[in-house]
């Protein structure tokens, strides 16, 4: 499948929106940026939407869609834009025997982890800022996560027959699998997602419903409480991944 790629530069104020603490930082040769994959299930209604970004350091990433072919995916087209000294990539995803978007937790979650391997592997200085480091990458991350202390879970309203759940949490392999797992136990429906890596951060928005309906107050707390006491005391096997 031809991958079509537009290109788009754009920048506020160019150079002169940095500060001069994060002038010196891009300028010195030992920063290293913050790689985020992002995975968007609601801006298109045919494809899932994947963004990589990594400061100006991505190149062509044709290793990356092959890989991502490999997962039984058509990476239909991509965009390159440039903001400022950040370059943000995006494919559009779309399952080859289906031709829909992805919707399997499971696949997410290999999406994800395949762009995140191909990045340590590609931009091996990208593992001192990525959870995933720590197993796979040539240098593991200074900065260590109190997942107790990083683990924020919110509900909020999102009209009558919805509700935003959000999900900030130490990042680590087989996390987006274990999140929907949770959720499923209480019986409550995930209608859509938009699935951050920050770094060792996970950011997660879920739509989310029960029997068509937004969570009322105490079921939005039951699933609040549960995910707390499951994602503060991770049992993944990381060599597992």
């Amino acid at each position: 499948m031809f991958v079509a790629w537009s290109i788009w530069c754009a920048s506020s104020d160019g150079a002169s929106t940095l500060d001069s603490t994060s002038l010196k930082s891009e300028l010195d040769d030992d920063y290293v940026p913050m790689p985020i994959v992002l995975i968007d299930q609601d801006s298109d209604s045919d494809a899932t939407i994947v963004q990589l970004s990594f400061g100006d350091r991505l190149g062509a990433l044709i290793d990356t869609i092959k890989s991502l072919k490999g997962l039984g995916l058509d990476v239909s087209k991509g965009t390159v834009v440039t903001e400022g000294s950040v370059k943000q990539t995006k494919f559009f995803i779309m399952r080859l025997d289906t031709g829909r978007k992805v919707e399997d937790p499971d696949m997410l979650e290999r999406i994800r982890l395949t762009i995140i391997n191909n990045l340590l592997k590609y931009h091996p200085e990208s593992s001192e800022q990525l959870a995933m480091g720590e197993a796979f990458g040539i240098k593991a991350p200074e900065k260590k996560l109190d997942v107790d202390i990083a683990t924020h879970v919110h509900v909020k309203e999102d009209g009558p027959k919805r509700s935003l759940l959000c999900i900030k949490t130490a990042d680590r392999p087989g996390l987006l699998v274990e999140i929907i797992k949770i959720i499923a136990d209480v019986n409550i429906d995930v209608e859509s997602a938009e699935i951050e890596t920050e770094g060792l951060v996970a950011k997660d928005k879920f739509h989310v419903s029960y029997r068509g309906a937004a969570l009322s107050s105490s079921l939005s707390q039951v699933l609040v409480n549960c995910l707390r006491y499951y994602l503060r005391r991770p049992e993944t096997d990381i060599d597992s991944y």
